[in-house]
């Protein structure tokens, strides 16, 4: 069940722990009083709904916690997942008649919400706050295109592991992590492995058997069947093609088939 939460949100500002990640940090103290006067917090259990495709804009939100799912839906009725936001993320398009997209809690959610008008007028009044929202967005297209590139280029076994880094490097901003040394990074896969699949153009199968190869190879561990422990970052990385080191040139560079 979806509660909003009635607390003092000034205070509560002060200790946010993703104040200084979110848009909130192009804002001054004086800024942050007046989108307290128009913010609310609101939690949402897994699998609830958040934002409508095509329907009209209500709100904006930072995430607080947890990870938020965004589908788009095709003329057949398919869904596919287009990308997935997390603590820190801003939630919403600003300037848009209606949601472009479905937004779902992927686990439970701890959102700061904003009212759209009210955002908006915010936006026009504080340069430094529109000026940090766009940059945002600019963030957000460049991960778009290095998702095309996931996409179109890599391995199956790279597209798992490029996926399990980006929610490694999320983890710092996720209150599942747990580490026992510094170069270990501790995680709940927020996704089942259909949903994986649907993420990287690959089959359920496909996924799974790249999930136990990652195992065998010792670049992952399994705690359990979504518990994910990375024993060494630099690793996972270089299963992914992350480490630029390792990337051949562009003559020796071909092309590979979508799944292995």
């Amino acid at each position: 069940m979806e509660m909003f939460l009635s607390i003092d949100q000034a205070s509560r500002c002060t200790t946010c722990a993703i104040r200084h990640r979110s848009i909130c940090d192009a804002l001054s103290a004086t800024e942050i009083l007046s989108l307290n006067r128009i913010a609310r917090s609101r939690v949402v259990p897994a699998g609830q709904m958040i934002l409508g495709e095509g329907q009209a804009r209500s709100v904006f939100a930072n995430i607080v916690s947890g990870v938020v799912k965004l589908t788009k839906t095709l003329d057949d009725g398919r869904q596919h997942i287009i990308g997935l936001l997390f603590a820190s993320d801003f939630l919403g398009r600003a300037y848009r008649a209606e949601n472009p997209y479905f937004a779902e809690a992927a686990t439970d959610v701890e959102l700061c919400v904003f009212p759209t008008a009210g955002f908006e007028r915010l936006l026009a009044e504080h340069p430094g706050l529109e000026h940090r929202l766009f940059q945002y967005t600019l963030t957000e297209l460049d991960a778009c295109q290095e998702w095309m590139l996931l996409l179109a280029r890599k391995k199956a076994e790279e597209r798992v592991a490029s996926f399990l880094l980006m929610i490694a490097k999320r983890v710092p901003n996720m209150e599942c992590s747990r580490v026992e040394r510094r170069d270990e990074v501790h995680f709940v896969l927020p996704l089942s492995r259909a949903e994986i699949s649907d993420c990287l153009g690959l089959t359920i199968e496909t996924v799974s058997r790249q999930i136990t190869r990652l195992k065998t190879r010792g670049v992952i561990e399994l705690v359990n069947y979504r518990e994910i422990l990375i024993p060494d970052l630099a690793r996972l990385q270089e299963a992914a093609y992350d480490a630029p080191a390792k990337v051949p040139s562009p003559k020796a560079r071909r092309s590979v088939p979508a799944e292995d």
